[in-house]
């Protein structure tokens, strides 16, 4: 359960968010985010210049849809690049893809802890982000330490805006489980379990560079192998084939 400030605090966005995000007509793009794309989103910078165009235009999309808002500072033109890029980069070969589960994305300065406290007072503030359940279900809350983080050079993967889009897209059926049935078709389910199942197995025997938390349970692995698999394309298809091929099908990415 929820207390304290931080529980008010969510109810009120909450109902901002759900009278805010009746459909909004679609902004034009502007024209200083493309260099802000360049600059921070490599997916975006590797795409030809008319797939750019149409990645532009699925941001303005999902941010004419969803709310955008924070606690204690004001969202700049990055932070909001980057919630959207997070968003677009999974589905973006999934031309009528819209998240239907989510309201809002809340986002924090910092992590947080259960109680949504971010301070430097509060303990156990270990949380990058979320995606939210019953009464607060259609909420993303987000660090937005980590979400920069996540687009930053670096030489571990670990994305937490794309990885908690994925929960979002493997919640669709449901059910976050790690097997969203609008990407991996019935024929596709028990091969697919076996093989994270094998890669949990060596996450948790020290034999694997996906990272650790990958192997805490099915659906955490999806949304960490999809972090590497979008962040280090090519180190994933070197590393692990097979996975990168299971997850190229399931996000419709077409050879190279």
């Amino acid at each position: 359960m929820i207390y304290g400030i931080g529980f008010l605090l969510l109810i009120g966005f909450a109902i901002y968010g759900f009278i805010s995000t009746r459909k909004k007509d679609v902004e034009v793009f502007p024209i200083n985010w493309h260099n802000l794309l360049i600059k921070h989103v490599h997916f975006y910078k590797n795409l030809p210049v008319a797939e750019q165009k149409r990645f532009q235009s699925r941001m303005m999309l999902f941010l004419s849809e969803v709310h955008l808002d924070s606690v204690g500072f004001e969202l700049d033109d990055l932070d909001k690049v980057l919630i959207a890029s997070s968003a677009v980069i999974p589905v973006f070969n999934f031309p009528e893809w819209y998240y239907k589960s989510l309201s809002t994305v809340l986002v924090y300065p910092d992590h947080f802890n259960e109680d949504l406290g971010f301070a430097q007072t509060d303990e156990n503030r270990q949380i990058a982000g979320m995606v939210g359940n019953g009464q607060f279900k259609n909420q993303m809350l987000l660090s937005r330490k980590a979400l920069h983080s996540g687009f930053k050079k670096k030489s571990y993967v670990h994305n937490t805006g794309i990885h908690e889009f994925v929960h979002l897209i493997d919640k669709q059926d449901g059910i976050i489980d790690g097997v969203p049935e609008r990407l991996i078709q019935e024929p596709y389910v028990i091969p697919w379990l076996k093989t994270i199942h094998k890669k949990m197995e060596d996450i948790n025997n020290n034999k694997s560079d996906i990272r650790n938390y990958g192997g805490t349970n099915e659906a955490e692995f999806l949304a960490v192998a999809s972090e590497y698999f979008f962040e280090r394309p090519k180190l994933m298809k070197k590393k692990h084939p097979d996975l990168y091929q299971m997850l190229k099908v399931c996000f419709r990415v077409k050879d190279e």
